[in-house]
């Protein structure tokens, strides 16, 4: 290690972040779950669909390093999206080793719907953090946790995962209560 950490020390900062890490995911799982649940779809799938709408085009490399899954994962799960008329498969000409996937029309409906069906009541991590948000007049940031994902996972996962946020706050609004996409002569 470059910096002396002592085992003790490590063994600690370690342990906490497994168990808040674990803990926060088993909410998180809950509330994906339940959010996706009407849609017949599961976690990998809705991730999957999510990545696709963002990227507008991804190999299942790009989907398996943005997903954090295996690449058989990102594969069957694709396979049985297609199978459910959400996505396309394709090759490129100047690239046959790699296998893309693209959102059919019935896909980007599925986005964009789970989109306004999206309840923040039904959030319990932003539940959580709301308390935060009234004391401090912000969410918590997670700089700290971003930083440490961005050393592990590079600077390509960061981006995407910037990416797909700035797609969200530049194409989409709150209207009546429910997350709808602009229409393209609102769309900065």
């Amino acid at each position: 290690m470059e910096n002396k950490v002592s085992k003790i020390e490590a063994l600690l900062f370690s342990q906490r972040v497994a168990q808040l890490g674990k803990a926060l995911w088993k909410t998180i799982e809950k509330d994906w779950q339940q959010w996706i649940k009407p849609y017949d779809l599961n976690i990998n799938e809705h991730h999957i669909l999510w990545i696709a709408y963002h990227l507008n085009g991804a190999s299942i490399s790009d989907v398996a390093k943005f997903g954090v899954m295996h690449v058989s994962t990102a594969f069957n799960f694709s396979k049985k999206l297609e199978e459910k008329g959400y996505l396309t498969f394709s090759k490129k000409e100047d690239d046959k080793r790699n296998t893309y996937i693209q959102l059919t029309e019935k896909g980007e409906r599925i986005v964009l719907e789970l989109l306004e069906k999206y309840d923040p009541s039904k959030n319990t991590l932003l539940m959580g953090a709301l308390p935060l948000k009234k004391l401090y007049g912000k969410f918590p940031d997670i700089l700290d946790m971003t930083a440490i994902v961005r050393n592990i996972y590079g600077d390509d996962f960061m981006e995407i995962f910037q990416k797909s946020f700035r797609h969200l706050e530049q194409d989409f609004t709150d209207e009546d209560g429910f997350i709808r996409k602009k229409k393209k002569k609102e769309i900065v």
